[in-house]
């Protein structure tokens, strides 16, 4: 009996039909997976990580910062009152500062992020007033506290609202001024800088010239309070020994690969941290307050800054 021809749907691969769904299926899955991991990280930026407060401290060398006892300074910036910043998170980054025991406060600039309310204002003095109270407190204007640049960006055209807030609260502004103070019987000479974006930052009114062979004189050490580490340049010639800024947000948004692109500096090595530079230091805190109300791999923080104890006669 002759066998019959073979069925010519039997040579067509069976499982064509199927791999074409299973990879439109994976297409879908990877798509949609995507989807997820952005919306939980988009999320996580948003209602997490924006408000995850954190503490950092770092120790001064003796030999660049030189006080006869150990000085705990508190140093917090950006704070950044707006509708994604609220008080609840500035009260408690002056909670979690207050805990580190700070003999003195220092605070770098931007205390808001554009226009707020004189009701608003009057609620930032009960805020503030909760540091002063607790230890000296000094400021420095950042560049959405009023002026120039501010008003170009719908903010005040002078920092005339935040002065006032921080005169309130018992918070020491200077602007380009120093002032010679005690902490614990220790003479410190603190500056306070306008902010370099504003127009009006005036190094030579509050910090003399350093000497031509860059060494320092028997002197006090001298601290700078300047929102911008981008400023340290306009400084380079004169006499200081730490500087405290904010304006980063530590990058707000440092991305695999890529780091901070979004630091609003020239110089992205100076965005975090505790730096050595030309003799000197800087340190750059991360801030409490963001814009957007977003931040990704990066924190909000308080930071405290602790001196060393000068070396004993027999080292």
């Amino acid at each position: 009996m002759d066998e019959k021809p073979p069925d010519f749907r039997q040579s067509l691969p069976v499982n064509q039909p199927k791999g074409k769904k299973e990879s439109r299926r994976r297409w879908l899955k990877a798509v949609l997976g995507l989807g997820v991991a952005g919306g939980v990280a988009a999320g996580y930026s948003r209602f997490w990580e924006s408000s995850w407060l954190r503490t950092s401290s770092h120790l001064l060398p003796h030999d660049k910062f030189k006080t006869g006892k150990k000085l705990r300074l508190l140093h917090l910036s950006d704070f950044h009152f707006s509708s994604v910043v609220p008080f609840e998170l500035i009260e408690k980054s002056i909670e979690m500062g207050l805990e580190q025991k700070p003999d003195a406060t220092f605070i770098t600039g931007d205390f808001i992020t554009s226009k707020a309310s004189d009701q608003e204002f009057d609620r930032y003095v009960e805020v503030l007033r909760a540091l002063s109270e607790k230890a000296p407190t000094f400021a420095c204007l950042g560049n959405h506290d009023g002026g120039k640049w501010s008003a170009s960006t719908y903010g005040y055209k002078n920092s005339d609202k935040v002065e006032t807030t921080l005169s309130k609260a018992g918070v020491y502004l200077l602007r380009n001024q120093s002032e010679n103070i005690f902490i614990k019987g220790e003479k410190i000479v603190v500056v306070g800088l306008d902010d370099l974006w504003s127009g009006t930052m005036k190094p030579s009114q509050a910090l003399r010239a350093q000497n031509s062979d860059g060494k320092t004189t028997n002197r006090p050490p001298v601290l700078v309070m300047c929102h911008n580490p981008d400023s340290k340049d306009e400084l380079a010639s004169y006499d200081w020994d730490l500087m405290l800024c904010g304006h980063t947000h530590g990058g707000q948004c440092i991305l695999p690969l890529l780091g901070t692109p979004f630091a609003p500096v020239e110089d992205h090595r100076f965005v975090e941290g505790l730096h050595e530079w030309k003799g000197r230091l800087i340190h750059i805190t991360r801030g409490v307050g963001n814009l957007h109300g977003v931040r990704f791999n990066c924190r909000p923080e308080i930071s405290l800054l602790e001196t060393a104890s000068p070396p004993s006669a027999e080292e």
